[in-house]
């Protein structure tokens, strides 16, 4: 390998690119995909977010999170309910089946998660961490909100 694939962005990519890939296997059995499981988790921690509120902190395209939305509203995981007084305006709300649904699915990703880390002692874990939502804030502030729950 030569330098320039020791980049700290290029190391961040790679890891970004298998982690995509161990998370995406792990939630087909759910029939999600990855930006459709951030949507339900996002509807979940945060009732009442817009989508592109969702497509923001997942730095997904508003188009490519309306599709995932869709597909969850289709079957019946997640609701777009419309704010009084502003019918355009609609806020994601997970059902009970998508609670149910994201729960399963959270149990899987998060052993997904632990196997990857294995290599690292719990606080080289935190260590790691902390450095990559300190970058995440700086790259992408919407994705670290501190609004956010």
């Amino acid at each position: 390998m030569n330098d320039s694939d020791w980049r700290t962005g290029h190391v961040a990519w790679q890891i970004g690119q298998i982690m995509a890939s161990r998370v995406e296997r792990t939630l087909r059995p759910f029939q999600l995909t990855l930006a459709q499981n951030s949507a339900l988790s996002q509807a979940i921690l945060d009732p009442g977010v817009s989508s592109a509120t969702v497509a923001r902190r997942a730095a997904i395209t508003p188009q490519s999170m309306g599709a995932a939305v869709n597909g969850l509203v289709e079957r019946g995981l997640l609701e777009r309910r419309t704010v009084p007084g502003d019918r355009r305006t609609q806020r994601l709300h997970a059902t009970e089946a998508g609670r149910r649904l994201a729960a399963e699915a959270r149990r899987e990703v998060d052993a997904t998660h632990a196997e990857a880390l294995e290599a690292l002692t719990p606080a080289e874990r935190e260590q790691v961490h902390s450095l990559l939502l300190k970058l995440l804030g700086s790259l992408n502030p919407a994705a670290v909100d501190d609004s956010a729950p």
